[in-house]
């Protein structure tokens, strides 16, 4: 077989075991052929052999984002962005700009804002003072709370109030009417939607199809927010992703991209089974696992929520909240309900991927994947627990036993990137903070690991997610889970294709497995861990093909 591309001069780390190191790739039709040294490599080339110098940089497998939501995070890159916007002075001259240069959009959604972004709690007052004559709203970072003023709020039907789903909730103010602040995906899907974007927030929010069906020019609306999605994972070096929301309607989206040559990255999409759901819409699981399954596009797994966020208050917590003596908030799907949609998930083949924040969702998320493996056996199942923010001593080492992957995000950790150390430390409360963000204790427990964004919670950059999991500060009174270099980039590699069965296609290179590569700009061993995060991608390549080239840049 002749190579019709080969990388030399490079600083390979391929996650294979048996040849960790390398200094060229052979690549042919989309697949790895050879990887070795730099002299037998080059002796493959033909004159018609693209051949690429990498000027000793490294070169790793594609990286494997194994938790975003690619829709809406495609359609979140035309909102405003309110990273380290702080005050209300700056929070009205972003917002004013921005609907300026939009006067014609039916909402002005900002993206990023924080929960002390104001020196006191947001209400629709607030937003009013700042623009009250057009719909705007405000998602918190971690997307589990929107803020709208009264305009929006009366278009979206919701100023009275609103009667929600177990988990979400329109506030109400003494006045009767909502303060504004609207938490979980139901909630606030009514104002979404006054932007056009229902669809997009359908896969996370209800895990329904869209009804009706969209028409041909709706779709190709919403193929443009995905491929706007997959371009700015290319950027980033991500040749594979978990899509963590999702819907048969989703994976339309993608099949057609793929007809139009326009897949950039290969995609694992699951059903999303809600709390209102029975037993039977397990089905439709099925059957997206049955329509999707090749190397570009698979299902495969179920998703649920058990729990909220910690910031809101909504994570379901072993303890009390500091400062509120009592309130522990509860898991969506009560413990002996999840046992029996574990369980039934299990026993159909199916993957489970659970949102579990605080440690009382996180031990009910344990509870039934313990009790899914006792009714149907042990099996190579690699169930799934998202984020796992707070956890109990006692319910470490379980992680490990129950064969259950550790799937985290460095960016989310408090001082670690983006994310302010406080409020979020008093939220949790300085007696817990030794059971936070944990990551190298759960991984010498023995818990696989896979890495992260959850954009666009956070920023997609993986360079930067690399340097939060190589830098982050270690809490008072809590250990250091800084986790060696090697180590991170197998989560966002190998450990990532592992954790979603797909190393078969992907995740580390030798021979036979997908031409999925990513060239960084230097060294990433002989550069400084807090110097990391400003790398920048050379090259991503999926496939045998380059989908982003920023060597000219």
């Amino acid at each position: 077989m002749t190579p019709d591309l080969i990388l030399t001069n490079a600083r390979i780390l391929t996650m294979n075991p048996a040849c960790p190191r390398a200094e060229a790739v052979a690549v042919s039709d989309g697949r790895i052929i050879a990887v070795g040294n730099r002299a037998e490599i080059e002796r493959m080339a033909l004159s018609d052999t693209e051949v690429i110098d990498c000027g000793g940089s490294t070169l790793l497998p594609g990286f494997f984002e194994s938790h975003l939501h690619l829709f809406f995070g495609g359609a979140e890159l035309a909102h405003l962005q309110l990273t380290h916007v702080e005050g209300e002075d700056a929070l009205a001259r972003a917002f004013h700009a921005f609907a300026a240069a939009n006067p014609d959009a039916p909402l002005l959604m900002a993206q990023g804002g924080h929960y002390a972004i104001l020196d006191h709690p947001m209400t629709r007052h607030d937003l009013d003072r700042i623009i009250p004559d057009r719909p705007i709203a405000i998602c918190a970072h971690d997307h589990h709370t929107v803020w709208a003023n009264t305009a929006a709020l009366r278009v979206a039907g919701i100023l009275e109030g609103a009667e929600m789903p177990h988990g979400h909730e329109v506030v109400m103010g003494a006045d009767g009417l909502a303060t504004g602040e609207l938490r979980e995906f139901e909630a606030f899907g009514p104002v979404i939607a006054i932007g056009g974007e229902k669809r997009p927030n359908l896969g996370i929010a209800t895990g329904e199809e869209p009804s009706p069906w969209p028409s041909e020019a709706e779709q190709a609306i919403d193929r443009a927010k995905i491929a706007n999605g997959l371009a700015h994972a290319a950027k980033h070096g991500i040749t594979s992703m978990v899509n963590m929301d999702g819907n048969h309607y989703t994976l339309d989206l993608l099949r057609g991209l793929q007809a139009e040559g326009k897949l950039t990255a290969r995609v694992k999409v699951p059903f999303h089974f809600k709390p209102h759901m029975d037993l039977s819409a397990l089905d439709r699981a099925d059957a997206m696992t049955r329509d999707f399954d090749d190397d570009w596009l698979t299902s495969g797994f179920v998703k649920m929520f058990m729990d909220g966020v910690i910031d809101s208050g909504t994570a379901f917590r072993l303890d009390s909240y500091p400062g509120r003596p009592g309130y522990h908030s509860e898991p969506l799907f009560p413990g002996p309900r999840f046992n029996e949609i574990a369980t039934e998930i299990d026993r159909r083949g199916l993957q489970i991927a659970v949102h579990a924040i605080g440690d009382g969702a996180v031990r009910t998320t344990i509870d039934g994947y313990e009790a899914a493996q006792k009714a149907n056996g042990k099996r190579d199942s690699r169930h799934r627990i998202e984020h796992i923010e707070m956890i109990d001593p006692s319910d470490i080492p379980r992680l490990g036993a129950l064969g259950i992957t550790a799937s985290l995000q460095p960016p989310h950790a408090p001082g670690a990137m983006d994310f302010a150390l406080y409020p979020a430390l008093d939220t949790i409360g300085a007696d817990r903070l030794k059971d936070a963000y944990l990551c190298r204790t759960l991984a010498e427990a023995g818990a696989p690991l896979a890495f992260a964004s959850d954009w666009p919670v956070t920023d997609i950059s993986v360079m930067r997610g690399i340097g939060a999991a190589l830098t982050r500060p270690a809490y008072p009174g809590a250990s250091d889970e800084r986790v060696p270099l090697m180590q991170v980039l197998h989560a966002y590699t190998a450990g990532g294709a592992w954790a979603a069965h797909r190393e078969h296609v992907t995740g580390t290179l030798k021979p036979g497995l997908a031409a999925d590569i990513v060239v960084l700009s230097g060294d990433i061993e002989a550069t400084a861990p807090d110097k990391i995060g400003e790398m920048d991608i050379a090259l991503t390549i999926c496939g045998g093909r380059i989908t982003y080239d920023g060597r000219g840049s």
